[in-house]
């Protein structure tokens, strides 16, 4: 199961929500069931991000955003929106190749 997470920040605050990112991004990877997690960044304006994470099910997810970990990061990380977050879980529906 896949993850997308849009974000957007206050410019000042891009800086902030990077040096965030770098120090826990290697605990929220060794979370049970995550496969893989990326930070994108828009190119245009550069204060949009998405999170892409892959989980080995939904349950999994769950666990993560139940624990202290999620809690914390994302009490830090919702001081610094610029609007409103959108998240969705997909599923690779076709490849493409």
């Amino acid at each position: 199961m896949l993850r997308i997470v849009k974000m957007e920040f206050k410019p000042e605050c891009v800086q902030d929500f990077l040096e965030m990112f770098a120090a826990k991004k290697s605990a929220i990877r060794s979370s049970k069931g995550c496969m893989g997690l990326k930070l994108l960044q828009e190119k245009s304006e550069g204060n949009t991000f998405f999170t892409y994470s892959e989980w080995k099910s939904e349950d999994d997810l769950e666990r993560y955003r139940n624990s202290e970990l999620f809690k914390s990061t994302w009490a830090q990380t919702k001081q610094w929106f610029n609007a409103k977050p959108a998240a969705w879980s997909v599923e690779i529906n076709q490849e493409a190749n």
